[in-house]
Order: structure tokens, then C-alpha cells, then sequence
């Protein structure tokens, strides 16, 4: 077994069983106590779908394959697809300046506004945060209003410093395909990939949402039912993008991932993208110092990279409030993965049902779920003991006899948000640890990680987002 190739042609893919994966779906589902769960898998060509569950625990309307769900950030992917189609057209450039196309563009810090480019956004090294959601209404200016809003907002660090997972970043591409396209990012979305793709039930506008049946989100307790959400998306259309409006099946987010699978071709043969466009976004552009939060790797023009023991895939994950998404690609054999659910231990439903699914389909090994050893090594602490800070959050952390104990605060605009969390960790590794985790979103145990940027400056990843060392 020379290269990934070799490995997936000696293994003999079934085919899919659609009984036996509708009952492994509704049991889990149950188990993990997902009110509804859609999934959608591609295999040879051709893509299965399955439903379970309930949209809504208080009407009792069933989930069906033609139901839409809140797919989070996923819609990321849908926004670099179209970015890189200006790419290809000539009227962008992955290393162009965003103020040379943009010149309203602008940040807290004026030099690091004159360095970042598209590629940075698109791979999350540009320094812009994540966490800044601001309602500018439901006018076709939000996104030009959002921007404008955003350029007093911190940057987490340097441009091309590291990778800090970026929403802001991806409303910027936003506001960029409709300066250079003339169209809003909805009217964009929806001629330059959800026409030719057949994405039918792609849609953003919660008008649109009505003519289909659709998923509430669902909070609660973890080991518990959960309950409707008091709203079925508090989110503005300015976080369309980065992924915030954006609904779909999860058969429409499997169509996506085939052309991508396919050398940027839809079903019918319509070239959405150049073969080489999608394999220069499958290229990693950064490495990923947590490994863990989103199981990724690194990270490439959008797609998130995966190592499964030396089979390569991408793929991204998306959540709401209460709604969770998670696309899982493997492109030797031809395998992509879609689960859209609305509330409950989502995470451990597609753990469970994702490490069967990908090693029967693709001969994929999932990593073992990310949780302290029954003997944690020995970590000398001292070095990380500080405060940490990004938009909107502040992190201490301070050492109590030789363990690290961790307070993560909202603060800012996003202050009193949530009540701070308060927790011991236990290390993983040298540089790794982990915290009590919510069992929601996340399984039992949260990543928290240690990294020093290229200037030197030491960092703190929770969530993926860098919070750099202020003492």
C-alpha cells in the first residue's frame, strides 16, 4: 500500500443497504435522543436518502427527505464555491489585497487591513474573529452595513499569523461577490450554483423556507429531551455567509459535495467549477494546532481536511441554535456524508453513526473520540498560566497545585451572554488539555489548546478561535 489509492482499491465497497441504515438511524437517534435527524449518502454515484424523527416535539410532524434544516456553517463551503468561481472567471485573486477590491473594507488595526487577502479569509489565517453577529435588518445593504459595522471589531491576531476560525472573514467574501457580481450574496447563491447544481431546496430566505416542511431547533439538558427553541432562528440575514440562514436537505449538501468530487461538474454535466479549482480548494493551506474541536487536520480554501490513517478527505460541520449539520467527504472512493439534525446529543448520534457508515462505505477509521487517558502524562502547567483574550471572550488561566483551571468569560458586546464557565483541565498532551464538555454539541470533553504564533506570542484555541496571551 504505497499511497491512499492503493489502500481504498483493495477494499470492496457493499452497496447500500437502506433498511439496515434507516434502522441504524432511528436507533441512535433515539439513543442520543435527537428529536430529527436527515441523512443523505453518496455512493457510486448515486445518493440515498433516509429521514427519522420528529421536525417538532410539540406538533409531532415527521422529518422526510424532502425536509429542510438550518445547516450552519456548511454554508461556508457554499461561499468559497462561489468566490472561486470569480477566481476563475479573472475578476479575483486568491492573493489579492481585500481593500483592492473592497475599499470600504477595514479593521481595528489599519496595517493588518492593507495585508489581508482573499486566500487568508477563505482559509481563516486572515486575523479577522468569529463571534460578531449584528443585526443590520433585512435590507439587500445588510452585508455592505455588517462590514461597515465590523471595522471597529479586534482582530484575534496578525494576518498569516495562524488559523482562527473566522465568520466574520466569510461575511467579508460575502460583501465581496456582490461588489464584483452586482447581484446580493442570496441572488448570487442561487443562479451561480444553486441553478446549475439543481440544488432545489437550497434557500435562505425564511419565505422561501414556508413552501417546504422544517426543522425547529431544539435545546435542553444533555441526557434529556429537549425542547422546541422559543424561535426558529434569532440570526439576521447579515450572517447569511458565514452561515447563519442558509436551509437545506441534506441530499441538496451531498449534490454540492459530489460536483466537488466530480472536477466541479453537476449531474447533468453543467462545469460549475474547473477540475482544477476543486483540487486546489482540497489543498491544505494551513495546519490545524487543535485537531480535535472539528476533527480536522488543517484546513484548505474553505473545506476542512481530514487524515483518517492516512486516507485523505474535507468536508465541514455547521450548527444554529439547536440545529446541527455535518458533511464528511472521501474522494478515492467516491463517498460524502450528510447529516442535518435539529437538537439533542447530535454530535454523538454522527460520531456513532458516521464511524460505522465511513468505515463500511469508504474503509474509513474515524479517530477515537477526543477524552483525557485514564493516566494523564505529566505537563509541566506553569508556561500557560495567563489571560487570554479575543472579541468578546476573555480567558484565564491559573494553576491550582500543579493543575490548570480555566475561566472562559464572555465579555464586550457579547457580555452576559452566558453564565463564565468554571473548569479544571487535565492534559491530553504537552500542549493540549481538556475541559468538561457540554455533550451537545461536542462529546463529554472540550479541546482546550496551547500554540505560539510566529511572532511569539502564545495562544489559547477553544472552539477553534485564537485568544492570544495579553500578560
Amino acid at each position: 500500500m504505497n499511497n491512499q489509492k492503493d489502500k481504498i482499491e483493495k477494499i470492496s465497497i457493499p452497496a447500500f443497504d437502506t433498511a439496515y441504515w434507516q434502522k441504524k438511524l432511528d436507533e441512535l437517534r433515539a439513543i442520543h435522543r435527537v428529536p430529527g435527524a436527515s441523512l443523505a449518502v453518496l455512493i457510486d454515484g448515486k445518493i440515498h436518502e433516509l429521514g427519522s424523527g420528529v421536525l417538532h416535539r410539540g406538533t409531532g410532524v415527521e422529518v422526510t427527505t424532502d425536509s429542510l434544516f438550518q445547516v450552519g456553517s456548511i454554508t461556508k463551503i457554499h461561499t468559497a464555491t462561489l468566490i472561486m468561481q470569480l477566481v476563475e472567471s479573472g475578476d479575483l485573486d486568491l492573493d489579492t489585497r481585500v481593500i483592492d477590491v473592497l475599499p470600504e473594507f477595514g479593521t481595528a488595526d489599519e496595517e493588518a487591513t492593507k495585508q489581508i487577502t482573499i486566500r487568508q479569509l477563505l482559509s481563516h489565517t486572515s486575523g479577522l474573529t468569529c463571534d460578531f453577529t449584528y443585526d443590520t435588518g433585512r435590507g439587500d445593504d445588510c452585508l455592505a452595513l455588517y462590514v461597515e459595522a465590523s471595522k471597529e471589531v479586534a482582530l484575534d491576531c496578525p494576518p498569516g499569523m495562524a488559523i482562527s476560525y473566522s465568520s466574520v472573514g466569510y461575511n467579508v467574501l460575502g460583501r465581496i461577490i456582490e461588489a464584483v457580481t452586482g447581484q446580493t450574496w442570496d441572488e448570487a447563491l442561487r443562479d451561480r450554483l444553486c441553478v446549475p447544481l439543481g440544488l432545489k431546496s437550497t434557500v435562505t430566505l425564511p419565505e422561501d423556507v414556508l413552501r417546504f416542511p422544517a426543522a425547529m431547533g431544539h435545546l435542553g439538558v444533555p441526557g434529556q429531551d429537549p425542547e422546541p427553541s422559543s424561535t426558529w432562528n434569532p440570526l439576521p440575514r447579515s450572517s447569511g455567509p458565514y452561515g447563519g440562514v442558509l436551509c437545506a436537505t441534506a441530499a441538496d449538501i451531498v449534490r454540492l459535495a459530489k460536483m466537488h468530487l466530480d472536477g466541479g461538474a453537476a449531474f447533468d454535466g453543467t462545469q460549475v467549477l474547473k477540475p482544477e479549482t476543486v483540487y486546489t480548494m482540497q489543498q491544505r493551506e494551513v495546519d490545524s494546532p487543535d485537531k480535535w474541536t472539528v476533527s480536522a487536520d488543517g484546513w484548505g480554501l474553505g473545506w476542512t481536511l481530514y487524515d483518517w490513517e492516512g486516507i485523505k478527505g474535507f468536508g465541514h460541520d455547521g450548527a444554529t441554535i439547536g440545529q446541527y449539520g455535518y458533511l464528511r467527504v472521501e474522494p478515492i472512493s467516491g463517498v460524502a456524508i450528510a447529516l442535518l439534525t435539529n437538537g439533542g446529543g447530535a454530535h454523538q448520534l454522527y460520531t456513532s453513526l458516521f464511524k460505522e457508515l465511513l468505515s463500511e462505505l469508504a474503509g474509513v477509521k474515524m479517530p477515537p473520540e477526543f477524552e483525557p487517558s485514564a493516566v494523564p502524562p505529566v505537563v509541566d502547567v506553569k508556561p500557560f498560566v495567563g489571560n487570554y483574550r479575543r472579541e468578546g471572550v476573555f480567558i484565564r488561566i491559573t494553576e491550582q497545585r500543579g493543575k490548570l483551571h480555566l475561566v472562559y468569560e464572555f465579555v464586550d458586546g457579547m457580555k452576559d451572554l452566558s453564565p463564565p464557565i468554571k473548569v479544571s483541565l487535565i492534559p491530553i498532551s504537552e500542549t493540549a488539555f481538556a475541559a468538561p464538555g457540554s455533550g451537545v454539541v461536542s462529546n463529554d470533553w472540550m479541546p482546550v489548546v496551547f500554540s505560539t504564533l510566529a511572532n511569539g506570542t502564545q495562544c489559547c484555541y477553544i472552539g477553534m478561535r485564537c485568544a492570544p496571551k495579553t500578560n
